[in-house]
């Protein structure tokens, strides 16, 4: 399979800029959503298995009110790749669909 192509500064600022609330911090990408954490849990169980399945993982922080993502490629070395901003993407996808309030 080899090892993932790692972006440009160019590419990532390109990619960053279609990622509201992301952030690059290095050689990674990160951003803290504020959710309730029975919320969060769940969407950590989704983010869980959408990665298993797309072989890409993130780092997961979880606290009372808030959950925070950070990304970046392993197999290139712990540097940015594409697959960092889709996952990254799947994750503001999964994280909305979670923070819908309750019927009860």
């Amino acid at each position: 399979m080899g090892v993932p192509m790692v972006l440009t500064d160019e590419q990532i600022a390109e990619n960053l800029a279609g990622l509201p609330g992301w952030e690059r911090k290095g050689d990674e990408i990160t951003r803290t959503y504020e959710i309730r954490y029975h919320a969060a849990v769940a969407a950590i169980v989704t983010i869980a298995d959408r990665s298993r399945r797309i072989q890409h993982h993130a780092d997961l922080d979880l606290r009372i009110d808030r959950l925070r993502a950070t990304i970046t490629t392993h197999d290139a070395g712990h540097r940015l790749t594409a697959a960092d901003f889709d996952l990254a993407h799947r994750i503001d996808a999964i994280v909305a669909a979670h923070q819908s309030l309750p019927l009860d």
